[in-house]
């Protein structure tokens, strides 16, 4: 199974040879901070990648959300509560004055273990 890392041009040079040595694909694209809207275009464009999936921590996560690059939310909510200080929400760091965001529910699944996989479409 082929791996592209995608990264900021900010990335070590080293690291970047590190990957080429093992024959590791990869995408530095904006300066500081990886521009995930032109990564997602190469994707397409020079991988053919249709489909991705994100499965990130509530930064990355937020990151895609705010860039208007995810056509579909999916979560899966086990029986449990972890409520320990300090852990990210699903989608965190958005800007205090960013408007929630409006899903459409497409689907709800329930499974004998009382967990539930909820797939909203967000456009």
């Amino acid at each position: 199974m082929p791996l592209i890392i995608i990264t900021s041009e900010a990335v070590a040079k080293e690291y970047l040879a590190y990957l080429d040595e093992r024959n590791i694909s990869w995408i530095a694209c904006g300066k500081e901070r990886i521009n995930l809207a032109k990564a997602m275009e190469i994707l397409a464009e020079e991988f053919g990648v249709k489909r991705l999936g994100i499965v990130g921590g509530g930064t990355i996560n937020a990151g895609f959300l705010n860039e208007g690059l995810l056509d579909e939310i999916s979560i899966l909510l086990a029986p449990g509560i972890d409520g320990r200080k300090g852990m990210t929400a699903v989608f965190d760091g958005l800007p205090m004055e960013t408007e929630p965001i409006s899903l459409k529910l497409k689907n709800v699944a329930q499974y004998d273990s009382g967990a539930l996989w909820l797939q909203y479409q967000t456009r």
